[in-house]
């Protein structure tokens, strides 16, 4: 398992657009998944160990946080060629395992994470109410073994101020995770190893 750090994308950078299969056959874009007051873009897997590490806190996010005014909407970009456990079927059968209570989209061409500047699984990105990267990071500092609990602090906080109509501090850390698993010849030019 190779440890990849995200790129953190520059604050205030416009959440691009997007129009991806839903695991339930829905396609849907930014403007469907947006909330009134933010929007979290996570880039997961089903068979990453760090996804596996945070999955049922991804859920709890979405039933703590869409009641007050933030979307969710988490992608797979994934190549499932050599990574099955992560292909569309496999999605369904995770999404309902975990309860996810939001959109589970698959990004078959790797476009998205592209736009996304994302390199890791878990990849998290927040977006204010006008659509402007305010945070991007990490969940906590929880990782598998290393003995942190999980709370999700990190993106919670970051959450708790655009509730709160306020900017979340611009001290923020890194995801850390498995890289996306690139086709050959998508590899995005700030991909830096496997």
């Amino acid at each position: 398992m190779v440890r990849t750090p995200s790129t953190m994308l520059p604050l205030g950078t416009t959440a691009p657009n997007f129009s991806l299969p839903n695991v339930d056959g829905r396609i849907l874009g930014l403007d469907d998944v947006a909330g009134e007051r933010g929007t979290v873009v996570m880039f997961i897997c089903n068979h990453c160990p760090f996804v596996k590490h945070v999955a049922d806190q991804l859920a709890q996010l979405g039933r703590d946080y869409a009641p007050l005014g933030i979307g969710f909407v988490a992608v797979s970009s994934n190549d499932v060629s050599g990574h099955p456990a992560d292909s569309p079927e496999q999605m369904i059968h995770e999404a309902e395992a975990r309860g996810y209570p939001f959109a589970y989209l698959y990004d078959e061409t790797q476009d998205v994470a592209r736009d996304y500047r994302a390199a890791c699984t878990p990849d998290f990105f927040a977006f204010d109410a006008g659509r402007r990267l305010a945070y991007r990071g990490q969940l906590d500092g929880s990782r598998p073994g290393n003995g942190v609990a999980g709370t999700g602090a990190d993106l919670r906080e970051a959450l708790d101020a655009l509730v709160a109509g306020k900017r979340p501090s611009a001290e923020q850390r890194p995801s850390l995770g498995c890289n996306i698993k690139w086709k050959p010849g998508r590899e995005p030019e700030y991909f830096t190893g496997r």
